[in-house]
């Protein structure tokens, strides 16, 4: 793939339909984008421009649902969260691109399994736990794009529901991918151009959102997590593939 109009228009497509799934349940974006940005710019390319593009998705669903945010919860995930997304955010920018590659597609292949347990065994946090919480999804935020099908349990197991889930969950991602992109702005390795590109992203996911508020309650939850899976599996595959692709 190249970076010509057909290639944006494509990511724009995929951008409005991942905006809309993310709207309804809190992840998602990145998952089905990142294949395509990887395929289109390359992985050291494609990191920066997801977390730009994220941005703007945490700031449209922190919009739509504000009034449910559960603010105490978002102080305390991102007290820790924060400093471990910079770390994260560091050790990516000195890894091979291939690496990063394989990296990713294991973490996406990786969650199905992991995200099934989570939830089979109905865990119940207390408030103090996403300290811990926001110190280890924060450091693997800076390395691994999104880890929005890991992040979502915690939350859902605390007892937040739709709105509150929605709006606290990205209030509380938009601390870290806004560390993470200053990070990289840092490094040198967030230029002009991969900002504008995340934007343009920002917005067809942004307007994904909008229309997600209208679906939420009419979700078939078990339904849209066998949805999840395939597109972790596919994802995950997509970038394994690439990966092996690119270093023969």
């Amino acid at each position: 793939m190249t970076g010509g109009p057909a290639t944006y228009l494509l990511i724009l497509a995929v951008g409005l339909i991942a905006g809309t799934i993310s709207g309804i349940v809190g992840f998602g974006s990145s998952i089905m984008l990142m294949p395509v940005l990887v395929l289109a710019f390359g992985p050291r390319e494609a990191v920066p421009i997801m977390a730009i593009a994220a941005i703007l998705a945490n700031v449209s669903r922190v919009a739509v649902w504000w009034r449910d945010v559960d603010w105490r919860i978002v102080g305390i995930y991102a007290l820790t969260g924060i400093p471990a997304a910079a770390l994260g955010a560091h050790s990516l920018l000195v890894l091979p691109p291939h690496l990063v590659e394989v990296v990713l597609s294991v973490f996406f292949l990786a969650m199905i399994p992991g995200r099934r347990w989570l939830a089979a065994r109905s865990l119940r946090l207390e408030r103090w736990h996403f300290a811990a919480v926001g110190a280890v999804i924060g450091f693997l935020t800076g390395i691994v794009v999104s880890t929005g099908p890991i992040n979502a349990p915690f939350f859902l197991a605390y007892g937040l529901v739709k709105g509150s889930f929605l709006g606290t969950e990205a209030m509380s991602s938009l601390a870290v991918y806004a560390t993470k992109s200053l990070v990289f702005r840092s490094y040198g390795a967030l230029p002009a151009t991969a900002i504008v590109q995340g934007l343009i992203i920002g917005v067809a996911l942004t307007v994904g959102s909008v229309i997600a508020k209208r679906l939420v309650r009419k979700l078939d939850a078990e339904r849209f997590r066998l949805v999840m899976d395939a597109l972790l599996l596919a994802s995950g595959l997509t970038m394994l593939w690439a990966a092996v692709a690119g270093s023969l």
